[in-house]
C-alpha cells in the first residue's frame, strides 16, 4: 500500500466519522450503534424529504454513503498528491 491510499483510506476514515458525528449529534444512542443510526437517519430523510418508496430511499442512503467515503478517499489521496509534489 502506498501513501497515496494510505492518505485516502485515512482521510476516508475521518469523513464520514465526522459525518457520523454530524448526523447524530442530538441523539442518544451509543457509539456503537452510530453506523446504523446514520444509515437509518439518512433513508428516512431521504424518503420523507422526496417521498420515494421504502426499499428505493434505503439503496438511495447506502449509495449516498458509497459516494461520501470514496470521495474523501480521492480528497484524501489527491490533497496528499498535492504535497508530495511540493517536496
Amino acid at each position: 500500500m502506498n501513501n497515496h491510499k494510505r492518505a485516502g483510506f485515512i482521510t476516508a476514515v475521518i469523513g464520514i466519522v465526522a459525518f457520523m458525528i454530524l448526523f447524530n449529534a442530538g441523539s442518544h444512542a451509543s457509539i456503537v450503534n452510530w453506523p446504523v443510526e446514520t444509515y437509518l437517519g439518512l433513508a428516512f430523510t431521504i424518503g420523507w424529504l422526496s417521498h420515494v418508496p421504502v426499499w428505493l430511499a434505503h439503496t438511495l442512503a447506502a449509495l449516498v454513503l458509497i459516494l461520501i467515503i470514496v470521495g474523501f478517499y480521492k480528497v484524501g489521496s489527491w490533497v496528499y498528491g498535492l504535497l508530495a509534489k511540493r517536496r
